[in-house]
């Protein structure tokens, strides 16, 4: 699965211009970013009444796909799932994911982006590495808000310095949820599996395999 780094602040803190200069920063050393935002907001507009999909989803479709020349975009119901999960599901083909918001996701390191000093989050929330801010607040990880491929450059460096690393081979959900499994039991499962694949003697050349298993 690939790192994930969260953006969080207050409404209005920058946080999505920091993170999107971020992303554009990444894109140009040459990595494959995903981006996952999550909001407060009930009732955002997406998509308007003129169109098949909003047509699809006013007739009580649970879930709704687009898929265009360009682009896919899925509408669904709310989900518990973790972004730990998200990101498995939905983003294990990029190099990183650019989380903005969740700022009460567990075991996420987070970026905190202050506008105004009496209004931090470090006492709400866990995992914050780093501050963005013009503020007056010393700390090992301050970048001021026109810093932004400084802020890049971080976490380049943190979490993208060795690519070539061992990734995770075998990813376990179960219930939604993402197990934490040993390099040993991903190698043991990812042998198994690929074994009865190799059995079917498919034609194409198998580099990655999906299994989904629902029990009774």
């Amino acid at each position: 699965m690939p790192p994930i780094v969260g953006f969080i602040g207050w409404h209005n803190s920058g946080k999505t211009t920091v993170a999107a200069a971020v992303v554009s920063y990444l894109k140009a050393q040459g990595y494959a970013v995903g981006v996952i935002k999550s909001s407060s907001t009930s009732g955002i507009e997406f998509d308007n009444p003129d169109t098949d999909t909003y047509k699809h989803k006013a007739a009580g479709a649970d879930s709704v796909m687009f898929v265009g020349p360009d682009q896919m975009v899925l509408q669904t119901r709310r989900s518990e799932l973790s972004l730990q999960t998200f990101a498995h599901r939905y983003f294990s083909h990029v190099d990183i994911v650019i989380a903005e918001g969740f700022k009460y996701a567990r075991q996420i390191p987070k970026i905190e982006v202050v506008r105004d000093e009496d209004k931090r989050l470090k006492n709400e929330v866990s995992g914050i590495i780093a501050v963005v801010t013009d503020c007056d607040i010393a700390g090992d990880y301050v970048f001021r808000t026109n810093e932004r491929t400084e802020v890049g450059m971080f976490i380049e460096k943190r979490f993208l310095a060795d690519t070539k690393s061992e990734k995770e081979k075998t990813a376990l959900l179960v219930n939604g949820q993402k197990i934490p499994i040993n390099h040993f039991i991903q190698e043991a499962l990812a042998g198994s599996i690929a074994g009865l694949v190799s059995s079917l003697k498919l034609k194409e050349h198998v580099s990655n395999i999906e299994l989904r298993i629902v029990l009774d």
